[in-house]
């Protein structure tokens, strides 16, 4: 395989990563990016290629002095971690909130910032991988909840069930079993025969539905 056809290789490997990607120097310079990672660098990214990352994301602490030359980067975890990734050779994964600037407006995002050391022809790069978090750090924020029912109130003021708010936001689904105060006050027949250790450590026994007797009939 030529070094053209490994390159091409290696770069469809890379579009294939569902989430921004960006291989970067120690001084956090975009060497390449994937495809997943374009919308961030606006109308044309190619132009981000030799950028720093908060230049080329519009960081907002990066818009007066550049990239790590303001009063806030030292605290940057999108440098730290790459400075990291660089001086222990190990890979980090840290989360973050980064206000980016775009045409006049700041808007706010949480990602999940994961940094892994690679060399290519002798020289040491990192990769640079942010995940967009925000819905899940939406969610650690207070959750409105019906002191009765137990329901949760959504943006649009719909009161809905746990299970249905939580499949919506974060596509998980339930299981239900049952716990032991549950099963002590709904079937006392059923607690009494259970083992001591789940008495305290909770059961997913499911109570089966009451039998109902059969009556006998006499052929005629």
């Amino acid at each position: 395989m030529s070094d053209r056809s490994k390159l091409e290789y290696f770069k469809g490997i890379l579009d294939a990563i569902p989430s921004p990607v960006f291989v970067v120097d120690n001084d956090v310079r975009i060497i390449e990016f994937n495809e997943a990672a374009a919308p961030l660098l606006g109308q044309n990214p190619t132009i981000a290629l030799n950028l720093r990352s908060g230049d080329a994301l519009h960081c907002l602490h990066a818009s007066e002095q550049g990239c790590g030359r303001g009063p806030d980067c030292g605290d940057c975890v999108i440098r730290n971690s790459v400075a990291h990734t660089f001086g222990g050779r190990k890979v980090s994964r840290r989360t973050t909130r980064m206000d980016l600037v775009r045409d006049s407006v700041t808007r706010e995002i949480y990602v999940l910032v994961t940094t892994s050391p690679f060399v290519y022809q002798d020289k040491h790069y990192a990769l640079l991988i942010l995940e967009d978090i925000s819905e899940l750090m939406d969610l650690r924020k207070v959750i409105p909840m019906c002191a009765s029912c137990k329901r949760i109130r959504d943006d649009q003021e719909y009161w809905d069930h746990v299970e249905n708010y939580f499949k919506r936001q974060l596509d998980l689904d339930f299981t239900h079993g049952i716990c032991p105060d549950c099963v002590k006050k709904l079937y006392p027949d059923l607690y009494v025969k259970l083992p001591s250790q789940e008495k305290v450590a909770g059961t997913n026994v499911k109570p089966s539905a009451p039998r109902v007797p059969t009556q006998k009939t006499t052929p005629s």
